[in-house]
C-alpha cells in the first residue's frame, strides 16, 4: 500500500464522463464534506497520480487516500462507498475476490470513454464542489 499525507482525497479522471458523474454521486451523498477531489489532469492531481504510479496522460484507475493508505481500483470504489451514509452495507461486497471485482472495475474503465464519453477539457465542478477541489 502507498502512503500519502492528505487523506480522504479522490484521484479521478477530469475528462471522463463517468469519472466525473462519480464525483457528483460522491457530493450529493457525502454530508459529512469527508472527501476531497482532484483531477488526475490538474498539478496536484498529476503529483498524485505519478507518486501512486498512475500514468496521468492514460490513467487506468480512480485512488482514493484514506487512512493515509491509498486504494485503487474496486478497493477504491468501495472504500469511497463503504464511508458513505446509507452505503455503508457495501462493505460486504469485500467478501467478492479481489481479482474479481478487479475484472469487472477493468472492463468499465477499459471502455469508459467508449460507453460514458469524454469531455474536451476537465470536468468543472459548481461553486459549492469546487471548495472541495485540490488542483
Amino acid at each position: 500500500m502507498t502512503h500519502w499525507p492528505d487523506d480522504d482525497v479522490i484521484l479521478y479522471d477530469g475528462v471522463c464522463v463517468f469519472c466525473s458523474r462519480w464525483v457528483r454521486f460522491v457530493v450529493a451523498r457525502d454530508t459529512d464534506h469527508r472527501f476531497r477531489f482532484t483531477p488526475v489532469q490538474s498539478d496536484y492531481g498529476t503529483r498524485l497520480a505519478q507518486a501512486f504510479g498512475i500514468d496521468p496522460a492514460d490513467p487506468d484507475t480512480n485512488a482514493v487516500v484514506h487512512g493515509d493508505v491509498a486504494y485503487f481500483k474496486s478497493d477504491a470504489a468501495l472504500t469511497v462507498l463503504s464511508h458513505l451514509p446509507g452505503w455503508r452495507w457495501t462493505r460486504a461486497l469485500f467478501a467478492v475476490p479481489k481479482p474479481l471485482r478487479d475484472a469487472v472495475y477493468n472492463l468499465v474503465a477499459r471502455n469508459r470513454y467508449r460507453i460514458f464519453g469524454k469531455y474536451e477539457t476537465c470536468f468543472v465542478p459548481d461553486a459549492a464542489t469546487r471548495a472541495r477541489v485540490l488542483e
